[in-house]
């Protein structure tokens, strides 16, 4: 009896410990203390480390329904657009705007914190991703040069435009969004004076920003 109530305490204190961790990355992010979501469990630091062991451990435990749901909904209405311009600008404001509205999933986007799972998430991501990309380009809407690698730069300077212009104008990132979209319609192409990153270039990129914590 006294096992299966134990059983049944670490069963509460699990579900417990989740839903105080998901509602604290979404305020915070995906680097919020882990004694603050202890505290909005009810539970003791030690409990946390029990119940999941590490921080990456408790993010693979319950960021990565919230980012797969959310970035499937945004790639499902860009793909069922008839226009292929008009799908791939919606994809990038449907991104940038949940980049805006969730702390979690601007880091997931961002790829400032990479774990198992999400890791794993990003793959499934990017397939979506430069098949958006390829539909608008063929079409000759999208300028012929932009590369899925180009679009990891919208996401990143949007992460950072809006972790630092989120209280004072927080819809800043609607113009810089904006201007940009202007932007790479292919009767705005003009030469660029460098090559993309290669996909190789682009994950030691990410690896030396998310080692710096600079997005």
């Amino acid at each position: 009896m006294a096992k299966a109530r134990l059983r049944a305490d670490a069963r509460r204190n699990t579900d417990k410990l989740r839903v105080a961790a998901l509602m604290v990355f979404q305020e915070k992010g995906l680097h919020a203390p882990l004694d603050e979501i202890a505290r909005r469990a009810g539970v003791s630091s030690g409990t946390l480390y029990n119940r999941f062991g590490s921080r990456e451990a408790l993010i693979d435990a319950v960021v990565p329904e919230l980012a797969t749901r959310s970035l499937t909904e945004v790639a499902r209405r860009a793909i069922a657009q008839r226009d292929p311009w008009e799908g791939f600008a919606g994809y990038v404001r449907g991104v940038c705007e949940l980049q805006a509205s969730c702390p979690a999933l601007n880091d997931v986007i961002s790829r400032r914190y990479a774990s198992e799972q999400l890791t794993a998430l990003c793959r499934v991501t990017e397939e979506r991703e430069r098949y958006i990309i390829d539909r608008a380009r063929r079409e000759g809407l999208l300028r012929a040069d932009f590369t899925r690698e180009d679009l990891l730069f919208v996401f990143w300077s949007t992460a950072m435009l809006v972790r630092h212009t989120g209280d004072a104008a927080p819809d800043a990132w609607r113009r810089s969004v904006g201007f940009l979209l202007d932007g790479l319609r292919a009767e705005a192409a003009h030469p660029l004076p460098a090559e993309p990153l290669t996909r190789d270039q682009m994950e030691e990129v990410m690896f030396r920003l998310g080692e710096a914590g600079t997005l």
